[in-house]
């Protein structure tokens, strides 16, 4: 299901071409990013493709385009689009409460008293859940050792979310918008319903329909692995087994070699590994409707605002879907993207939208945190390409 990419393949047209490369070779020479994959489709057909820089500084290895990068959040589409198929088979409810699997998963509200999360609020990250990454040094997850899914190798799902459920939910389900931990329950509730590891019903509900193999929970072959880099003083630096990267008000822990550790659970919202190439045939399934995963009303859904216009009073100009966020106002947003594009990233390094008015899919993957995901790098990348079109 992927498209081809051959080298006979390297579209190099005109200013677009002249554009990404300027936008790459920015953030190569300034030493923002240490390696990068990008391509580009439209209407269906690869319009730009290019790996660049080096996939492992140290040993100086040049990037691949074949190259398997920690995914970090663009598992949270994958493990929507699972999700979602599960749904359509009426196995799964977008009404259900989460207790219909995981009857011991019970959060509070700050006040003690109870509350009901739905499958739904887990999909729009509206069920009160939250990320560790985001709260004080002192805050109730970090004091029950919460992982956000990028760290503590060997944790097994039952114990974090048994640290997850004993802190306070930060509103009412449905009453608010907060990134968070959801896709990991969402994970679990996969597992619950489909008998086996969240890996095995990804790769059944989505990889293996696309003919794709090199997007997983773990990694098949190691010599095709990105080295992990963060920003750093000067260069980005290499990402040891403990490392912390400053964002927002918090810190992220990341620990690269997780993946390699079969006893660490499946991660639905950071766990996965994979290629640029697999992504790209991931989103471009669902510009063009769903099929051979999905039904076009189902996408229609999933590309609107779920979230109940919560996510606009934190962010102007976005919602959420299933999955990503949702360009509702680009003057609000700043943005030159058209109305019900698509997009999120990885914190991994990485950066992808879908733009269905024009029939445009971008997938930018990187092995440097955080300049892949948000940095000047992105906004350059953007802008050239709608400068382009």
């Amino acid at each position: 299901m992927s498209l081809p990419l051959e080298n006979s393949m390297r579209p190099r047209d005109g200013s677009l071409a002249e554009g990404v490369d300027a936008a790459i070779d920015s953030a190569l020479a300034d030493k923002r990013l240490v390696g990068t994959v990008v391509l580009i489709a439209r209407n269906g057909e690869l319009i730009y493709r290019r790996a660049a820089g080096l996939a492992d500084r140290e040993n100086a290895a040049a990037m691949q385009e074949d190259a398997i990068f920690r995914l970090a959040s663009i598992t949270k589409p994958i493990v929507t689009i699972a999700t979602m198929r599960l749904v359509e088979q009426g196995r799964i409810g977008l009404e259900d409460p989460i207790t219909k699997w995981l009857p011991d998963f019970k959060p509070r509200l700050p006040d003690g008293s109870e509350a009901v999360i739905r499958i739904r609020h887990l999909l729009t990250h509206t069920s009160g859940l939250g990320y560790t990454f985001a709260e004080e040094q002192d805050g109730p997850y970090h004091r029950a050792g919460v992982s956000d899914g990028l760290d503590t190798p060997g944790l097994s799902l039952a114990d974090n979310l048994k640290r997850l459920g004993s802190a306070p939910l930060l509103f009412p389900p449905g009453e608010g918008w907060q990134y968070s931990l959801a896709m990991d329950v969402l994970g679990g509730i996969i597992e619950k319903e489909t008998g086996g590891a969240l890996g095995d019903a990804v790769a059944e509900l989505v990889m293996k329909p696309l003919g794709l193999s090199d997007t997983a929970f773990s990694v098949r072959d190691r010599s095709r692995l990105a080295a992990a880099y963060m920003n750093g003083a000067s260069e980005p630096e290499r990402m040891g087994d403990d490392a912390l990267v400053p964002i927002l008000d918090g810190v992220i822990r990341f620990a690269p070699d997780r993946i390699f550790d079969p006893a660490s659970y499946h991660s639905g919202g950071a766990g996965m590994a994979g290629t640029a190439s697999d992504v790209l045939a991931i989103l471009e399934t669902m510009r063009k409707s769903g099929a051979p995963l999905l039904s076009a009303d189902t996408v229609k859904t999933m590309m609107a605002d779920q979230a109940g216009g919560h996510m606009q009073a934190l962010q102007a100009g976005f919602g959420f879907g299933y999955g990503w966020s949702v360009v509702i106002d680009p003057v609000a947003a700043q943005a030159p993207f058209s109305v019900g594009t698509i997009k999120w990233g990885g914190v991994y390094g990485h950066s992808w939208f879908v733009d269905p008015q024009k029939k445009l899919t971008v997938v930018a993957l990187t092995n440097t945190t955080l300049e892949g995901m948000w940095g000047q790098f992105t906004i350059d990348l953007r802008d050239a390409i709608y400068a382009a079109l």
